[in-house]
């Protein structure tokens, strides 16, 4: 005997599972023919149509017949993309289902209850009861997985974030570096004033006085003339205050002071007094401190000029060759190269001996220029060209300090902050007011207060009488009063009565003790500016008698 199939349940997918129901007493199963159904409709012919009228009353009686609604699992639940698996357990059909009347009711699946009120047409809502289903969750190993991916994926996500904060905060800090060390070097260089185009800071010599003190490392330098004769001096001054350097061109004829009180010419002091003695007049005269003397004899000279490759110079005159005295020829123009020969031959070159002076020191001053641009501004480089020189120095300048104050010229040489000037001088060797000022104030920083500490006060002596006798006199006084004598010489007209001047009030004393040297009446002194360099400046008129 068949056994009929009962529906028990769904599986996983939503297809129908039977079970095996024993047919019931009495009741043979009626058998339908199936009929051919029309391409469309859903599993055939509607159940009430093939089932016959059990069915059909059994489909109105849950609102809808069967021929209308689709095959139940049309309706079945919409299954996730990944499902989790789960287990279903088989139930004990109901007692009910057995003793159901109707033919094939075993075959019968359980109908869809429709909600009420709905309309006929539409598909009621699945009803399922528990005791049809039992599911078991089960854990799923999978979904840890997907967890540790996820936060594997943020915390990546959050890294390459973090990365690119860290990326932009290096750019900007790198582009803030970049844009202060940019300004600082272009600060620096406006600074140094070597900002083409752009003026530094107005330098303490613009306004026409030193402003605050300021220091200078000060050699002088004796080129001697072994063929010809003779001497030109010149100042090399470093001004580490304004990192700049200069050269001071000494005229010969320039008068400085000797011991005994009297004048004598710069180049026979040369001479005649030696180096040291012509260094200490300068500072007396000029009111510096020369650090040392640097003697440069012509061959010298040509040797230094070899050593560092050659010079260019602007040249103002042509140089003549001259055979007997080996000299070369020196063409005229912009920017001549010269060996050492023929920088020596340029250096020295009067054209006319009634030329002034001040031309052949325009010309050594060019050549010391051009020399400075030519040495290293390494302090030890520097030193080992002087060393290679092999001459006999002045004690007060040895081959290190002369290297290391050529190097300092020539970092200034190099960059355009070296300048020269020459010093003017009267007729009687005294210094022009012009000079007293812009050089050896401004440009040499030259005061009465550089005399070294405990010196004779210097006193400055200007004759507005017009008689030699009387400023002898004078002279005579004041060297055996104890005061250090500077010669202002000769007044621009006479004066009745004399005058005493000072510039510092600490100087008024010394004033006072002068005019009583002197015999002149205190109210001779005044406080006021002079040219001449000194603590005190007199000038005599005539009212001064001789003692």
């Amino acid at each position: 005997m068949n056994e009929e199939q009962q529906l028990v349940g769904y599986d996983a997918y939503g297809r129908p599972v039977y079970a095996a129901v024993p047919p019931r007493q009495g009741h043979p199963p009626q058998q339908y023919p199936l009929q051919e159904q029309p391409y469309g409709q859903p599993y055939g012919q509607p159940y009430g149509q093939q089932y016959g009228p059990y069915e059909q009353q059994y489909g109105q009686q849950y609102g809808r017949p069967y021929g209308q609604q689709p095959y139940p699992d049309a309706q079945a639940p919409v299954q996730p993309p990944q499902p989790q698996p789960q287990q279903w357990i088989p139930q004990q059909a109901p007692a009910s289902w057995a003793a159901a009347p109707g033919p094939g009711a075993a075959q019968v699946p359980e109908p869809r209850r429709g909600e009420p009120g709905r309309e006929p047409n539409r598909a009621p809502t699945p009803d399922y009861r528990t005791e049809q289903f039992a599911f078991l969750d089960q854990p799923d190993e999978d979904s840890d997985d997907v967890i540790d991916w996820l936060k594997f994926t943020e915390s990546r996500t959050e890294r390459r974030e973090e990365a690119r904060r860290r990326g932009r905060n290096r750019v900007v800090a790198l582009i803030v570096v970049l844009a202060l060390f940019v300004v600082g070097g272009i600060g620096y260089l406006w600074y140094a004033g070597r900002l083409p185009g752009l003026g530094g800071p107005p330098e303490p010599a613009a306004a026409g006085a030193p402003v605050g003190p300021q220091q200078r490392d000060i050699i002088v330098v004796h080129l001697h003339h072994t063929k010809k004769g003779g001497t030109s001096t010149a100042l090399l001054v470093d001004n580490a205050t304004t990192r700049q350097g200069a050269t001071v061109l000494l005229p010969n004829a320039l008068a400085v002071p000797r011991d005994d009180g009297t004048s004598v010419g710069l180049g026979k002091s040369v001479e005649e007094d030696g180096l040291g003695g012509t260094r200490e007049a300068l500072d007396s005269i000029l009111g510096t401190r020369i650090g040392g003397t640097w003697r440069l004899d012509t061959p010298y000279l040509e040797n230094l000029v070899e050593l560092v490759g050659g010079i260019e110079v602007d040249t103002d005159t042509a140089v003549p060759a001259d055979e007997q005295a080996r000299t070369p020829a020196v063409a005229q123009g912009p920017k001549q190269t010269l060996n050492g020969a023929m920088a020596v031959a340029y250096a020295t070159h009067r054209a006319a001996p009634n030329e002034p002076e001040a031309e052949q020191l325009g010309r050594f001053g060019k050549v010391l220029h051009a020399v400075l641009r030519k040495v290293s501004s390494d302090p030890r480089a520097a030193t080992v060209t002087v060393e290679t020189l092999a001459q006999i120095l002045d004690p007060s300048l040895n081959e290190q300090a002369l290297g290391t104050s050529l190097a300092k010229l020539a970092e200034h040489a190099k960059v355009g902050d070296h300048r020269t000037e020459t010093v003017t001088v009267k007729a009687d060797g005294t210094l022009t007011d012009e000079a007293s000022r812009k050089v050896v104030r401004e440009l040499l920083g030259g005061t009465p207060s550089a005399a070294q500490s405990g010196a004779a006060p210097r006193v400055g002596l200007r004759d507005a009488t017009g008689d030699d006798r009387t400023q002898n006199a004078a002279r005579a006084a004041l060297m055996n009063g104890g005061y250090a004598l500077v010669d202002g010489g000769r007044a621009g007209q006479t004066r009745t009565t004399s005058q005493i001047t000072y510039r510092d009030d600490a100087q008024r004393e010394k004033a006072v003790e002068v005019a009583k040297t002197l015999g002149l009446p205190e109210t001779a002194v005044t406080k006021g500016d002079s040219t001449v360099n000194a603590d005190v400046v007199v000038t005599l008129g005539k009212d001064f008698k001789a003692p």
